[in-house]
């Protein structure tokens, strides 16, 4: 920085800083709001699909149908387990329907959603 002799030119970068400060701050909310859609725990589950079927080299939609359906079925063992009950057999059944299509989406629809969500919350 260079040195500043009077004080229209210390008002001037005064100014100019907090321009950046805003900028930045703005940057870093922004960050932040993104490191917390990734760590939303569908999101979790849906990268790490995506991740399996790059490595393994699932193309087809079957394999990623099968995938969605076994996370659906964990998701409902996790939940309900082993249990007797009409209720929960119906409250786990439902869990794994929404868990199972959740998880089938493509990943770059959810992010349009979320991203015109925001947008329309911020105006």
């Amino acid at each position: 920085m260079e040195t500043i002799y009077t004080i229209d030119g210390l008002n001037q970068t005064i100014q100019q800083l907090e321009i950046r400060q805003d900028a930045e701050w703005c940057a870093i909310k922004d960050e932040i709001e993104e490191i917390k859609h990734n760590l939303k725990p569908l999101n979790l589950i849906r990268n790490t699909v995506e991740e399996i079927n790059e490595t393994v080299g699932f193309k087809s939609n079957l394999a990623q149908s099968a995938i969605s359906i076994g996370i659906g079925y964990l998701a409902k063992r996790f939940v309900v387990g082993k249990s007797t009950s009409a209720f929960k057999g119906i409250f786990g059944s439902l869990l794994q329907l929404v868990v199972t299509n959740l998880v089938s989406k493509p990943h770059h629809d959810s992010q349009k959603e979320e991203s015109s969500q925001q947008e329309s919350s911020r105006e």
